[in-house]
């Protein structure tokens, strides 16, 4: 084991988010506002994680010629199995697997964690499982909030957790194609630093942006909070090579577009680790952006917004929507500014002053080569914007959003503490079904946090914009009952029930995982399941790969 890994493992919140020195405390008149709005005050003596040292962990199961046979492959110093890095790998950053950790129940944490160095290494690895029959569970960044990194057994004796974050190297880039080659374990801010030497960017900017890796962008269908402008992950990924028992999946870059049969590419993007483990991706690339303009309006309904933001998605060949199109609900823009203190304060008298009683917050960056053309952009959008009744606020408000844009997450931990609940949900639909799903998804949220006792402020913002529809992105906080997970599990069945009933997607950026698994036939079909098992079968006969994530059971 490397002294950087060593070090990297050391460093990592097993617990939390992120940095531990980017965690922050919430001020005074946030802890007010909670309090009023669902009775929770911050707790004199705080709900503290046990001790690392106090985590139960499995007792292991890997056999001696199974780890045998793993050592041979990567070398003994990278196969570990001591209670640190068990611990790390126990699971991902959703709401019920920090609350398990936290409490000291490791229960889905993986016999053994092994470290490849190569897409060589890895593909032996994953025969080596299949040969064994080991469970096995890629692992990135580990940032899955539905359960996607869980070192689930299914039917084997031991599971083993694949961590690629050695896999760092650039294997090509093409600035005048603006194509690259990625191996899976960069992380976010590894990619954009490889590109920005060659006036390159991914602009790709999920909120777990800092943690998560190329990898596990691709495994999950990723889409950044930029992704109107710059796209979704599967927007941008044109080869990538997969290791399966079966073989090695090589879909190399060979053309901008081909005819010949199917895209099996869309076989590797999100496959969630559930058909193979994704070991380098060749990746769109785009210029870095020379000049940026930021926006913020004001709208007088979200009826009003959304019908603004279907305006310019519909226009053809107009480029005039912002990369980043993000617009609060009345309740999240009432939170939001409310949390920003005075300046909120201020902002909504003025716009009481304006007529708005309820006003939803848009906050819009437009980025681009020049500042004459992203001026461009941002004049013809506000002509739109006032014919739509919008009012305009200061571009200081989205330069205070883009500055704390991924420091969500770490407030979370802080609610931890407190035994608050906080956790988010996602999905997208159709302009027409929009608001009528918002109005459901967002009803059966707040019923089901009343009928346990516990009021909740629901949220929810439009994130990601397209010219047939939108995304819808819900935000909960709660005070937390005895059994937290129970809970959340109980009101994230009730939004599913109504995404679904609605016919939007049971997820738009999240993937699968566990959490959504139960309701994917609802959405491809009971013919699209048994296509997808047949792809499984193929790949994976053995079943070792991420068991029970993505494909349904039969």
């Amino acid at each position: 084991m490397t002294d950087d890994l060593t070090r990297t493992i050391a460093r990592s919140v097993w617990h939390g988010w992120g940095d531990p020195a980017e965690r922050h405390t919430l001020p005074s008149h946030a802890w007010a506002f909670l309090e009023r709005e669902i009775g929770a005050s911050p707790l004199a003596s705080r709900d503290l994680p046990v001790a690392l040292a106090d985590v139960v962990l499995p007792e292991p199961a890997l056999t001696a010629s199974a780890r045998a046979a793993l050592e041979a492959v990567v070398g003994a110093p990278q196969v570990r199995d001591d209670h640190a890095t068990r611990v790390e790998h126990a699971g991902g950053k959703s709401f019920p697997d920090l609350v398990r950790i936290r409490r000291g129940d490791g229960s889905h944490a993986p016999d053994v964690v092994v470290f490849p160095g190569s897409p060589e290494e890895v593909q032996r690895v994953v025969e080596v499982c299949s040969e064994h029959e080991i469970a096995l569970v890629p692992f990135g960044g580990g940032t899955s909030v539905v359960g996607g990194v869980s070192a689930l057994r299914g039917r084997f004796a031991a599971a083993v957790t694949l961590d690629l974050r050695r896999l760092t190297a650039v294997p090509a880039i093409d600035p005048v194609s603006r194509v690259a080659t990625l191996q899976a374990g960069l992380r976010g801010p590894e990619v954009e630093a490889a590109l920005r030497p060659h006036g390159l960017t991914l602009g790709h900017y999920p909120q777990s942006h800092q943690e998560a890796t190329i990898g596990g962008y691709v495994a999950t269908r990723s889409a950044g909070q930029a992704s109107t402008g710059y796209g979704r992950v599967d927007e941008m990924v044109l080869g990538a090579r997969l290791a399966t028992p079966a073989g090695e999946l090589r879909l190399d870059a060979h053309a901008p577009a081909s005819a010949a049969g199917p895209r099996l590419l869309d076989l590797v993007v999100g496959s969630e680790g559930a058909l193979g483990v994704i070991t380098e991706a060749t990746v769109r690339v785009t210029a870095y952006p020379n000049a940026t303009a930021r926006g913020a309006w004001a709208f007088p309904t979200m009826a009003a917004a959304v019908e603004a933001l279907r305006e310019l998605a519909q226009r053809h060949g107009d480029d005039t929507l912002p990369d980043v199109c993000r617009v609060s609900d009345p309740r999240e823009t009432q939170v939001s500014l409310t949390l920003a203190g005075a300046i909120g304060g201020r902002l909504l008298s003025y716009l009481r002053r304006r007529g708005q009683t309820d006003p939803v917050l848009g906050i819009f960056l437009w980025e681009g080569d020049s500042r004459v053309r992203v001026e461009q952009r941002r004049l013809g959008f506000a002509s739109v914007m006032r014919r739509h009744g919008a009012v305009r606020l200061p571009a200081a408000v989205a330069g205070a959003w883009q500055r704390g844009r991924f420091s969500g997450p770490y407030l979370r931990d802080e609610l931890l503490d407190h035994r608050v609940l906080a956790e988010t949900l996602e999905t997208a639909t159709t302009w027409e079904r929009l608001v009528p799903t918002y109005e459901r998804v967002r009803d059966a949220l707040l019923a089901q946090f009343a009928a346990q006792g516990t009021p909740a402020v629901v949220q929810c913002h439009i994130s990601h914009v397209y010219a047939v529809g939108a995304s819808l992105y819900f935000t909960c906080v709660a005070r937390a009952l005895a059994d937290p997970v129970e809970q959340w599990l109980r009101v994230k069945a009730a939004a599913s029930d109504a995404i679904v009933s609605t016919g939007a997607t049971i997820t738009h950026h999240h993937a699968v995982g566990t959490d959504h698994l139960p309701w994917l036939t609802a959405e491809v079909g009971e013919l699209g399941v048994e296509v997808l098992r047949s792809v499984k079968v193929t790949l994976d006969p053995v079943g070792v790969l991420n068991p029970g994530k993505l494909v349904p059971p039969a």
